[in-house]
């Protein structure tokens, strides 16, 4: 077995073997069936024998110390650091992908040319000592490093730090459980309401993504929502109107980021105006959320936070900078609501 097999030993096999031969990945929706040696979509799982293993396991290509409101997530330990940190891959193709230097791999990435390791015992450490209170798995989709993920939040746990995923949210059932008892909070991408546009731009389908958020809400993980507004893609009032519905119907307390796109790998599309993010917000109002944000955008309103029964404001920020929580305990200073997230 390759010396970059998968070295967690503290999850199940995440692949079943197939009566035609092939080797069935468990660990996302792709469903990837793979001949000996062959790689998955994701371009960093191989089929090795009779087993599916990791190559990127421990390997980071990222690793920073970020606000936890760049994640973006606004209701879990406003103001605190998270060591975010990230191997190469992802089960995406998105177009507009933003880090897709290191996410765009394909299936001829070549592990040995990243010779940083990692154990989790180190990445923990280093969290610490950057003075931080949680580990992200992020930039890009953290569910292919799953097993090394896996075992940093292991560790980050037994430490006494918070664990947060960034994910497109495509990731089975059986993953997520596994996860759920590991997470503090994740934050998964809703790019589109369409599964037409899951297909031609990222390479996906829509249905697991909406799956995944109604799972996680239902296992207890604090859960947040992004979605990117691209003009003349997924910026229709019909679509956000859809979204909107789709995550009040789940729970009201959901909070929802629409942020701002720019051109970035193979889309040109202009980037996303103002106006735009604003109207999203209204529309996240309408039907029902309680907190919704703009964001990417600077100098654009709509990042504070308000008390969902008096509507006074209770957290104050600037881009990823908290500038004042007037939260007590959790709860509204002038009427005494509990506000919804992870505050302490």
């Amino acid at each position: 077995m390759s010396e970059l097999a998968n070295e967690s030993t503290q999850l199940p096999d995440l692949f079943s073997r197939q009566d035609d031969g092939r080797v069935l990945c468990l660990l996302c929706a792709h469903g990837c069936r793979l001949e000996d040696g062959q790689r998955g979509i994701c371009g960093v799982r191989e089929r090795q024998g009779d087993r599916i293993v990791s190559l990127v396991y421990g390997r980071l290509v990222a690793e920073h110390v970020d606000p936890i409101e760049k994640k973006p997530l606004f209701h879990l330990l406003p103001g605190s650091l998270s060591y975010s940190i990230a191997t190469a891959g992802c089960n995406f193709s998105c177009r507009h992908c933003q880090n897709a230097t290191i996410s765009q791999v394909g299936r001829h990435f070549d592990p040995l040319a990243n010779p940083i390791r990692r154990e989790p015992q180190e990445v923990v450490a280093a969290a610490i000592r950057a003075g931080c209170r949680s580990i992200s798995y992020t930039y890009v989709e953290p569910t292919v490093f799953l097993e090394f993920a896996y075992d940093c939040c292991l560790a980050a746990t037994d430490a006494g730090l918070k664990n947060v995923f960034v994910s497109n949210g495509y990731m089975t059932a059986k993953v997520a459980e596994l996860l759920a008892p590991q997470l503090t909070a994740i934050n998964i991408d809703l790019k589109s309401f369409r599964d037409d546009f899951y297909r031609k731009v990222c390479g996906a389908r829509l249905d697991p993504v909406l799956a995944s958020i109604r799972r996680f809400v239902e296992l207890g993980v604090w859960v947040e929502v992004t979605t990117l507004i691209i003009p003349g893609y997924n910026d229709s009032v019909e679509e956000l109107t859809e979204i909107a519905a789709f995550l009040a119907g789940v729970d009201r307390d959901l909070v929802w980021h629409v942020t701002g796109y720019y051109p970035a790998h193979l889309m040109t599309a202009p980037a996303t105006p103002a106006a735009t993010l604003a109207r999203a917000r209204e529309i996240g109002f309408e039907q029902g959320l309680r907190h919704v944000y703009t964001g990417n955008l600077p100098g654009i309103k709509g990042e504070n936070s308000f008390c969902p029964g008096c509507h006074a404001e209770v957290i104050l920020r600037r881009g990823f900078q908290l500038l004042a929580n007037h939260l007590r305990d959790g709860r509204c200073p002038e009427c005494g609501e509990e506000i919804a997230g992870v505050w302490s």
